[in-house]
This record gives structure tokens, C-alpha cells and sequence, in this order.
């Protein structure tokens, strides 16, 4: 792999990794095809979601091109590195250019890493999909590959102190590709994607080896297995007055400018 920047990245993510103790115990890489294009499904529990999951493509040599927000291209430190790397940004005025450019980065053989859940799940149960996954996979003619993480809600998500405590389990599990018809309906195409999320989602959770450090430990535990993480619809239900009070935000704005 000619990727310099990437290289160095994975480098040194490696090192802070490997200080935090993380164990990982990834499945399915064998899937990863060798070459050609394809859009990359990963599910969101975490803030490390898109760093973890890079770990699963190193054994096939292949590295992943993440769809991101442009103000991580903007910052001085941040910004050089991203580029560096091909991530591709995400403007939110002007989506349409960003997924074009997935699309065209998908024709010439990278692999485009997406989340279709948009945001991540503080219920740890997957959320609603976003169609954009599965119209990119369509319009570019390639497969989309699944993937599972699981247990790095434990070290940084939303809503939640960082615990960069020694010895989190992480979980990756890659599914098997699959490939839609360019003329398929796209919101069957992202419903089986989430189906076979789902799965990959069980297993993930079926064979975690993480256990919590006590009594008080389940805040990370979705609520159907026992544990105390909201259930996906009060979760939902908090998201969606996040939402309105933004937009709330931004109507205000507008009226005073």
C-alpha cells in the first residue's frame, strides 16, 4: 500500500491502542475483498468506530475512505491529515457534491466507509438507516460490506465521560458482501443491509469476552439484554428534541439576520 499518511496514522493509532490496553478480536477479514470498489456499512456506538474498524481491512491490505464532516477537514491539525488520507468531506449545504464524490471514489476501486445510522445509537441497538449507503452502492455498481463494532461505547461516545482505562474488549465482526441490482428499490436494499447488521450484531454481542467492572458498570448494556442504556425509542425520542432545538437554534438565527 503506497499510503504514506495513512500508514503513519495507523501507526500511531496502533501505539495509543495498544497503551489503552485494547483487546481486539476481529472476525471475518477473510471477507474483505482484494481489490475493487465498495461501500463500507458500519454501525455507531462509539466515537473510535471509524478508527477500529480500519483494523479489520489491514489483513487484506486495503484501507477505507471515510465520508466525514468538513470541519474535521477545516482544523490546522486535523484537517492535513484527513486529506492525507483521501477522506472524503461531507459538507452539509452541499451533500449532493460530497456524494458524488463517494460515488466516483467507490468507480475507481476504494472502498467509501459510511454510517447509516447517520449518528451514533445511545441506545446501542441500531438505529434507523439512512438510505445514502445503499443508492451509493447501487449508482457505483459495487458491493456493499457490513460491519459490526462492538464494545467501544465503553471507551468514548456521546453523553459519556472517556474511559481510557486499561483493557476494553472490542469487537469487529465483517459480514459478507453483498452486492444490489443497480435497478433495485434502495429502501429494500438498506432494509436487508440492516437485517444482515443485525446478525453480525448478535454474533458481536453473543461472543463480547467484556464484562463489566461492577454492579454500577451496565450504562453500556442496550436495555433488551439486562443492562441500563436508554431503550432504542427513549433514545430516539432524545434525539429528536435535540433536533428540534437546534432547529429551533437555527430559525432564530435566520429571524435575526
Amino acid at each position: 500500500m503506497a499510503e504514506p499518511v495513512y500508514l503513519a496514522v495507523i501507526g500511531f493509532a496502533r501505539t495509543v491502542f495498544a497503551g489503552l490496553g485494547l483487546k481486539f478480536d476481529i472476525t471475518g477479514s477473510e471477507q474483505v475483498p482484494r481489490q475493487g470498489g465498495g461501500v463500507v456499512a458500519i454501525n455507531h456506538t462509539g466515537y473510535l468506530d471509524f478508527a477500529l474498524s480500519g483494523f479489520a481491512f489491514l489483513p487484506r491490505k486495503r484501507v477505507v475512505r471515510f465520508m466525514a464532516k468538513k470541519e474535521v477537514f477545516d482544523h490546522r491539525v486535523s484537517g492535513p491529515l484527513m486529506r492525507g488520507m483521501k477522506h472524503i468531506p461531507v459538507d452539509r449545504e452541499a451533500g449532493a457534491g460530497s456524494y458524488q464524490a463517494a460515488v466516483d471514489a467507490c468507480r475507481r476501486g476504494e472502498l467509501v466507509g459510511v454510517f447509516p445510522e447517520a449518528t451514533i445509537s445511545q441506545s446501542f441497538e441500531l438505529k434507523e438507516f439512512k438510505n445514502g449507503a445503499a443508492r451509493m452502492a447501487m449508482e457505483a455498481d459495487v458491493p456493499l460490506i457490513p460491519v459490526l463494532v462492538w464494545g467501544s461505547q465503553r471507551v468514548m461516545t456521546k453523553g459519556r465521560k472517556r474511559d481510557f482505562k486499561r483493557g476494553h474488549h472490542i469487537r469487529i465482526v465483517v459480514g459478507e458482501p453483498f452486492a444490489p441490482e443497480p435497478d433495485s428499490d434502495p429502501a429494500q436494499v438498506t432494509k436487508d443491509l440492516k437485517a444482515r447488521m443485525q446478525v453480525l450484531l448478535d454474533e458481536a454481542r453473543r461472543t463480547y469476552q467484556g464484562q463489566p467492572r461492577d454492579a454500577e458498570d451496565t450504562w453500556w448494556i442496550p436495555a433488551a439484554l439486562g443492562g441500563t442504556a436508554p431503550t432504542l425509542e427513549a433514545a430516539e425520542a432524545a434525539d429528536a428534541a435535540v433536533r428540534a432545538a437546534r432547529a429551533a437554534k437555527r430559525r432564530a438565527r435566520d429571524v435575526e439576520h
